[in-house]
């Protein structure tokens, strides 16, 4: 884990967002499975960020001040309300020792790889973040998960609790024969 590899680095604010100060600490995070290469640069998504400020791994600065978690939790969600959703379930992710990606489409939250298999395999989840009491439509729930499973994925829940505890529901395709 990054954890284990890289201790107390620094990112600036550039405009949407956070620019590495060290090229050596880019490319082992992206060999963590970190981040995606644009250019010469790794650009982190922002619940990545928000994972390495909350584990104490990254200071973010604005303008030579250091930002806090909350800051760039708030500086977030000006943007996109699902933030904490995806921050809690990416450092739920984390913690168990997995490697999560951005999602590809479907709705899919993340791509999820087994553990110890990032760069030799590929994902074997796919995770759909939910928080708890949020109504959702699960009308194409039973194609999206015909459709994931014939990629060789399997299709994860992700509900958040009220408590911000990730609990995680295995879907899987559900065939009912004719009664006659």
């Amino acid at each position: 884990m990054v954890e284990e590899i890289i201790e107390g680095f620094k990112g600036r604010i550039s405009k949407n967002a956070i620019i590495l100060e060290d090229r050596d600490v880019e490319n082992e995070l992206e060999r963590r499975g970190f981040g995606e290469r644009e250019g010469k640069r790794l650009s982190l998504h922002y619940y990545e960020v928000l994972y390495l400020m909350y584990t104490g791994k990254l200071e973010v600065v604005n303008r030579g001040k250091k930002v806090s978690v909350n800051d760039m939790v708030k500086r977030y969600l000006k943007n996109n309300s699902q933030v904490w959703t995806k921050f809690l379930i990416y450092r739920d992710l984390r913690s168990r020792g997995y490697v999560a990606k951005e999602g590809f489409g479907f709705g899919v939250d993340f791509r999820v790889y087994d553990r110890g298999t990032f760069g030799s395999k590929p994902a074997k989840y796919v995770i759909f973040g939910i928080k708890e009491g949020t109504e959702t439509i699960t009308g194409n729930l039973d194609d999206m998960v015909r459709k994931i499973g014939r990629m060789g994925k399997e299709t994860i829940i992700a509900v958040i609790e009220r408590r911000g505890e990730v609990i995680y529901y295995k879907l899987s395709e559900m065939r009912f024969r004719d009664r006659e």
